[in-house]
């Protein structure tokens, strides 16, 4: 797993120029944050390999007890096409440190990455069949990988509407799952607040890799005295940051839409939005680059009420909604009242506060005066019908083994 990851080390440039190619997202992001995230993925659970450990468990005299961690066996992994190679090591890296096989699907809109990983995997070493990688539509190979009798796990990121399908296939021999699916995670300003920092951490929250994270913090619940000039400055933040284009260009911050048909998505939000009468603050049009190209403007609407469609459901792109509420309770209530529960931020400088909302947030992950800043060491994960289980970090380990209680009799039978 160390030389997969030296490997990776040595042809970052190429994986992140094919990154670009088949997202969209710049390369610099690319290159910089997502493979910096690839490499320290694999060294952070290489490290784990040979750590892994039951325990033994105090009963009486009469009786040893102890457990062993034993892999769960084949794992089919299906990975999203917003941050494939991240994605694939999240999965790969506790899988294989427990000792597991694997089969990945990559996303048919992302394929390329991960077959010329596949040629690093082999280079570093591992024996054939310990990595597998099946290219095809998530309908036709994604579903034979779920439904096969001789996978023993699954572990999916992506929409919650092909979670909960996953769940129901699955259940054909009740395979271990591990879902990380939608969000519509909200961003608390409270009048206390650093505004700039506020402002600056909503604009990552939500406008970094086109929009297309789960995670985004898509709501912004901003308290009434700081509201208006909240909205000000995010504005000129985002208009002065979020230079769209050519995602090989140093300056571009936001590259095109995956796909056509996540262009499109966004743009039937705008129409949305501006029909159900909120009011839209910038965007909202598309920006070809000499007339190609599936480039949309960053998208902000305000005044936005909690029946609104902009407010309830993911877009997945450069598209926030913002809203003002008067006192703790309703921006709690308020953050709370969603089918979601993967990500949260609250900004404000009373700690006392801060770790009272993070608390009472529904969510798998809170981020105090911070949006989106995640760790691999760190689980991430979410409630509702955010997900299933937790990745990253130690707890990552625990979606790969299994439990195995032992039981020894010292004693004589009365």
């Amino acid at each position: 797993m160390i030389k997969l990851a030296n490997l990776i080390e040595q042809h970052k440039e190429t994986l992140a120029t094919i990154e670009t190619w088949d997202n969209g997202k710049p390369y610099s992001v690319a290159l910089n944050e997502d493979l910096g995230e690839v490499i320290g993925t694999l060294k952070y659970y290489a490290g784990y390999a040979d750590k892994i450990h039951g325990q033994v468990i105090d009963t009486t005299p009469a009786k040893l007890a102890y457990t062993i961690r034993e892999p769960i066996g084949v794992c089919a992994q299906i990975i999203p096409w917003n941050y494939p190679l991240a994605m694939a090591a999240w999965k790969l890296g506790p899988a294989l440190a427990a000792g597991n096989t694997i089969v990945l699907k990559p996303a048919e809109q992302t394929p390329l990455a991960i077959l010329y990983l596949a040629n690093l995997i082999k280079e570093a070493g591992f024996p054939p069949g310990v990595v597998n990688i099946v290219n095809g539509y998530g309908r036709e190979a994604g579903s034979a990988l779920v439904q096969h009798m001789d996978v023993d796990k699954v572990a999916f990121t992506g929409s919650t509407a092909t979670g909960r399908e996953i769940m129901k296939m699955a259940a054909v021999n009740l395979k271990n799952i591990t879902l990380e699916t939608g969000g519509k995670s909200p961003l608390l300003v409270f009048d206390d607040a650093d505004l700039d920092q506020a402002v600056k951490w909503a604009h990552i929250g939500i406008m970094s890799n086109q929009g297309q994270i789960c995670t985004a913090t898509s709501r912004i619940l901003v308290q009434d005295g700081v509201y208006d000039k909240f909205i000000s400055a995010f504005k000129e933040h985002c208009k002065e940051t979020s230079v769209v284009g050519d995602p090989f260009k140093e300056e571009t911050f936001q590259g095109p839409q995956v796909t056509k048909q996540q262009y499109e998505r966004v743009l039937s939000y705008v129409e949305a939005g501006k029909s159900e009468g909120a009011t839209l603050i910038s965007g909202g049009e598309p920006c070809k680059q000499d007339g190609k190209g599936f480039f949309v403007k960053p998208t902000i609407f305000a005044d936005v009420k909690d029946n609104m469609k902009i407010y309830k459901e993911e877009v997945f792109g450069p598209f926030v909604v913002i809203s003002s509420f008067k006192d703790e309770q309703e921006a709690v209530d308020r953050a709370n009242n969603t089918t979601y529960g993967l990500g949260s931020a609250v900004f404000t400088q009373d700690i006392t506060k801060a770790h009272r909302v993070a608390r009472n947030i529904e969510a798998g992950m809170v981020w105090i005066n911070s949006s989106n800043d995640s760790d691999f060491r760190i689980p991430f994960g979410g409630v509702k019908q955010s997900g299933i289980g937790r990745e990253l970090g130690e707890a990552g380990l625990e979606a790969y083994t299994n439990k195995k209680a032992i039981h020894v009799n010292l004693g004589t039978k009365l």
